[in-house]
């Protein structure tokens, strides 16, 4: 439910009035998730700019595909998707699934002690190197939180083969850790 001049519309009616083409009822939408999504953006690809072009892409397949949403599950969680799947077409698209992801940030605590920094900053960089395959499940499973048949739908991978994957990251990060120490 959203709210506006202290009435409380609830979210079915918004979705159904953009479905209909109701601008001002798009814009409540977007101003609802448009914040939580483009932090979602910035995970996947650091730089605001093409996290801002990711999130309007994002934003504009979701108005497009509106009438698709059939309830099943959370709407935020639909729109989620959506936005995570634009974010890793632009990286493949434009080969920057690497390095400079959004590990560097992901490990960023001004709290942490220096030995804390250099564990963390090392297994960003273990994670940076995995391949591009097991890096997009390991990210999407561990930090972000899907389980493997979200993965499976985001990627378009069979959910045995998210699992895979992800049990070889995980494998290969522990092997590459042993090497370190």
């Amino acid at each position: 439910m959203l709210a506006e001049n202290n009435k409380v519309i609830p979210l079915p009616f918004i979705i159904s009035e953009s479905i209909l083409g109701n601008n001002k009822m798009q814009k409540m939408l977007y101003q609802q998730f448009a914040v939580t999504m483009y932090y979602v953006c910035l995970r996947y690809v650091k730089n605001p700019a093409d996290a801002e072009d990711v999130l309007q892409e994002g934003f504009i397949k979701i108005f497009r595909n509106l009438d698709k949403y059939k309830g099943d599950g959370s709407f935020e969680g639909w729109v989620r998707k959506i936005i995570t799947r634009t974010a890793m077409t632009y990286l493949r698209d434009n080969k920057k699934f690497s390095r400079h992801t959004a590990l560097d940030h992901i490990f960023e605590d001004k709290e942490s002690n220096v030995l804390d920094k250099l564990a963390e900053k090392e297994i960003a960089g273990i994670v940076s190197n995995l391949p591009p395959g097991y890096k997009k499940i390991f990210i999407l499973y561990v930090i972000e939180g899907y389980n493997h048949r979200e993965i499976a739908e985001i990627l378009g991978c069979s959910e045995s083969t998210s699992k895979s994957q992800f049990y070889r990251s995980r494998t290969r990060i522990q092997q590459l850790l042993k090497q370190s120490a």
